[in-house]
This record gives structure tokens, C-alpha cells and sequence, in this order.
């Protein structure tokens, strides 16, 4: 009797920040100076391209993650977090010497947070020990901009195998986007990213700019309630995919999430449009309820 042979879910290498996360969630953000309660914590991994990982394997994929944490109190919890998500962890470097980076992420209760972050020290910047010969086997690369070393060299090595690379475009020094933007082929900016990136430009006109700066097949820019602007190489002009309407209570890590699961797409094979949408409805789940959704809710979201 024959039997069905199911091909393996694709894999998706996330490139670049592990962060250990503590949230508190409190009635009010004050401003300083300033002593109040928390009414709970939680700790557990963050940063973009971590939480992009996780939100690769829930939606049904398969993630690796290359970075680096410190030998420290971070560092070996943070491994072990990401192997219980089923995250492949053979690609995070412990660094001897190395303070693993470090968030606390204030949520009140309209899901609004302030985040106040220390981005690690003494972790290196060179990429030659990452393990490129593994780029071939992945459906696409997925990085965020805090490692512009470990980026580059990765899309490269994507870029030689055929792997299409999406960069979230967050928040960070205008020449690191305007430098690693011409590297990749899916450029998709948070507002304050697409704002470092072109300073002064309307949104459209900054996609404009990323997909005329190299082989950028998509550009896109996340803008909250009013949804996903994105343009495709040869597009005469934007589309707005619409953000689904949700009552948030942490938006924390919503566009990580976003990035994960639109890599995820991308490396199944989803027209863009598709991609974009099923991103969004992700990135919308993640902020209502403040974790990231499996599969079938997102699906359930984008059918509904």
C-alpha cells in the first residue's frame, strides 16, 4: 500500500535579537519621579527576531534562530525558553563575557506599553562563526536591523542561494536601514523605522525610495489601526491591506509577531497580498490577547 509522503513545514532562520523581557502590567504609566504597583509580572523571551521565531513555529513552520546572548544569568534561560517553543537554538552563540540585553516593558490597561531596553554589551559584531552552509535549507531569512554585521553576511549568503530575506524595518540609525534596505528583498518598516529610513518623505514616497534603492521586491510600512501600506516592484502605487479590528491589551511584540508570520508566508509561497493579510491578522491576535496565536485562530481571523 502506498502512503502519502507529507513534505516538511518550511524552515524560517530569524536573524538577530533575543531580549529577556520583563512586563509588568500597571493602572498608569506616570511620569517620574514616580514609585506605583504592578498588578502582575510575567518574564520570559522577547526581541524582534526571537519572538518572530516563535511566531514562525505556532503558525505551523519551522524556526531557527542565530544570534547571540552572555554567559550570564540571561543567557542560558533565554536557550531554554526558545527550545521549549521548539525554536532551534543550535545557531545562538554564548558569548564569555557578554551581557545578554535586557527589556522592562511597562503594559497599561489599554495595551499600551513603554519599553525600556538595554541592548546587551561585550557580545561582538563579527558574523564569520555563523553557519551560512545552512541558509539553503531555509524558505526564507527573517532579520531585524540590531545586528547590521550578522544581516549583511546572511543576505549575502541568501541572496547567493536563492532564499528571499525579509528585514523588519524597526526603529534604528538611518545610515544601518539606508545600508541594509538594498540588501534584501522584502523591506517591512514600523512608522518610526520608515521615518529613520527616509527622513522627511510621505510613506508612500519612502517606499518608493527602498524599492528603487536595489533589488527590494516589496516595501511595505505597519501603521497600527490603519492597517499594512505596501508596494510591489513595478506597482504604480500602494495598497492598504486593512488591520482587523481588535480591543488590544498588550501590544507588545504585535509587529514581531507580523514579521514572523509574513516570512512565514513568504516562504510558503503566498502571493503578497495573501501574505500581507494573514500577517496582519497575526500581529492583530498577538495584541488583543497578549499572546502569540496558533495557526487556526489566525486562519479563523483572516477567514472571518
Amino acid at each position: 500500500m502506498l502512503r502519502r509522503i507529507m513534505a516538511s513545514p518550511p524552515l524560517v532562520i530569524c536573524l538577530g535579537n533575543v531580549v529577556m523581557d520583563h512586563t509588568f502590567r500597571v493602572e498608569d504609566i506616570p511620569q517620574p519621579p514616580a514609585k506605583i504597583a504592578a498588578r502582575s509580572y510575567t518574564i520570559g523571551p522577547g526581541g524582534m527576531a526571537a519572538n518572530a521565531a516563535i511566531a514562525v513555529v505556532r503558525l505551523g513552520g519551522r524556526a531557527a534562530f542565530w544570534g547571540r546572548v552572555g554567559e550570564d544569568l540571561n543567557g542560558e534561560p533565554l536557550a531554554e525558553a526558545l527550545a521549549a517553543e521548539q525554536v532551534d537554538v543550535s545557531g545562538l552563540r554564548h558569548v564569555p563575557g557578554g551581557r545578554t540585553p535586557v527589556g522592562a516593558v511597562l503594559v497599561d490597561p489599554r495595551g499600551e506599553r513603554t519599553i525600556v531596553s538595554f541592548r546587551g554589551s561585550g557580545l561582538g559584531t563579527d558574523p564569520d562563526w555563523l553557519p551560512l552552509a545552512r541558509i539553503g535549507e531555509a524558505g526564507a531569512l527573517c532579520c531585524d536591523p540590531r545586528w547590521p554585521e550578522g544581516v549583511a553576511a546572511a543576505a549575502a549568503a541568501a541572496r547567493a542561494a536563492g532564499v528571499p530575506v525579509v528585514l523588519d524595518g524597526e526603529r534604528s540609525e538611518t545610515r544601518l536601514l539606508v545600508d541594509l534596505v538594498p540588501r534584501i528583498d522584502h523591506a517591512v518598516f514600523s512608522v518610526p523605522g520608515l521615518a529613520n529610513y527616509a527622513p522627511g518623505r510621505a510613506p508612500e514616497e519612502g517606499l518608493r525610495q527602498a524599492l528603487a534603492s536595489g533589488p527590494v521586491r516589496v516595501a511595505a510600512v505597519t501603521q497600527g489601526e490603519r492597517g499594512v501600506l505596501w508596494m510591489a516592484a513595478g506597482d504604480d502605487g500602494a495598497t492598504r491591506t486593512p488591520a482587523f479590528s481588535v480591543e488590544a491589551t498588550n501590544t507588545t511584540g504585535a509587529g514581531d509577531v507580523f514579521h514572523g508570520a509574513y516570512a512565514l508566508a513568504i516562504a510558503e509561497g503566498m502571493p503578497v497580498a495573501r501574505a500581507m493579510r494573514f500577517a496582519a491578522a497575526a500581529g492583530a491576535l498577538r495584541a488583543r490577547d497578549g499572546a502569540t496565536p496558533d495557526r487556526a485562530a489566525v486562519e479563523a481571523m483572516v477567514a472571518g
